[in-house]
């Protein structure tokens, strides 16, 4: 009977997502190919790479898995790696424990096509291109910021994801409003909306994966999620009945109302945020890690954004 991934929370991922290869990047970087980047690799074959940004997560998520039962997550390495560098990737894998079998390594071109047949669930890059196309796609994807924090190691049996609501969680309908109108209109346009739920962003499909592994799992892991979000009441209502009409909960939910989200994240302590806008990312990224979602309004052309915003009809 042929391998299936029928059933299981996919997450494909690069390798300068799962390790801090940023060294090894630069001298990819200063060449005119990528012979010297190579060969870097190979003399490093035997040196484990550090862990990267969403290297936590990955952990976590794997020890969902249990001996002498079927897996419930999979990662797989979805690389613009040439292949003699991946060996470097599944090298560093196995020195950690992290049960990775399979990855996919175009040597330069871009690798998001095989996230269909993979029907992954979610997709980490530090590629801009390859995680629009992703996102374009269909599939949740988050550029990660190399340089944002690395997840401290105080719940060591909890998986702690946070996520923005509009543009992320949920579609960026009211964020068009703001952007067009102002916040008075934004505010207006959900309060007379409070009962009508949000269309679906992204990464609702999932926030819904990640509750389906907490409902199954027999395991001592477990998930925590949280809606962080600048939002606040009245605003807040149309968030939290939108969850409910999708039957999915988040754990916390932090309405700031335009607070700096940095220093809640902290607290918070995620392996992973995932926000649409820079500069909340860039906010985050001294505190914890961090992946910027280029969908909605704020991530368009300006030409698209202006023609976008133009045909919202009056709230």
């Amino acid at each position: 009977m042929p391998a299936s991934l029928d059933g299981q929370l996919v997450v494909a991922i690069s390798s300068r997502a799962l390790f801090d290869f940023e060294e090894e990047n630069r001298a990819f970087e200063s060449e005119a190919d990528d012979r010297a980047y190579m060969q870097l690799q190979l003399q490093r074959l035997e040196q484990p790479a550090r862990p990267g940004v969403a290297f936590s997560l990955v952990q976590k998520l794997l020890a969902f898995n249990l001996a002498g039962e079927a897996p419930r997550v999979e990662v797989v390495i979805l690389s613009r790696n040439d292949p003699v560098s991946g060996m470097r990737v599944f090298r560093s894998a196995e020195a950690y424990g992290l049960p990775i079998q399979r990855g996919m390594f175009s040597r330069g071109r871009p690798p998001w096509q095989y996230l269909r047949p993979l029907r992954a669930n979610l997709f980490l890059s530090a590629n801009e291109a390859d995680v629009r196309s992703a996102l374009s796609a269909g599939v949740p994807a988050a550029r990660v910021l190399p340089h944002a924090a690395r997840a401290g190691d105080a719940w060591p049996h909890e998986v702690r994801i946070a996520f923005d609501g509009d543009a992320v969680l949920f579609s960026d309908e009211a964020e068009q409003v703001y952007q067009s109108r102002g916040l008075d209109a934004f505010v207006a346009h959900e309060r007379e909306r409070a009962v009508s739920p949000l269309p679906a962003g992204p990464f609702k499909p999932l926030l819904a994966a990640l509750h389906r592994l907490q409902q199954e799992s027999s395991t001592n892991m477990r998930i925590r999620t949280a809606l962080v979000t600048a939002r606040s009441a009245p605003a807040h209502e149309r968030a939290i009945r939108t969850l409910m009409d999708w039957q999915v909960q988040v754990d916390e939910a932090m309405f700031l109302g335009g607070l700096p989200k940095g220093e809640f994240l902290r607290e918070f302590q995620p392996d992973f945020f995932f926000d649409d806008q820079t500069g909340h990312c860039e906010g985050a990224a001294p505190h914890v890690p961090a992946g910027h979602v280029a969908a909605g309004v704020v991530n368009a052309d300006p030409l698209a954004a202006v023609q976008r915003a133009a045909s919202i009809p009056p709230a």
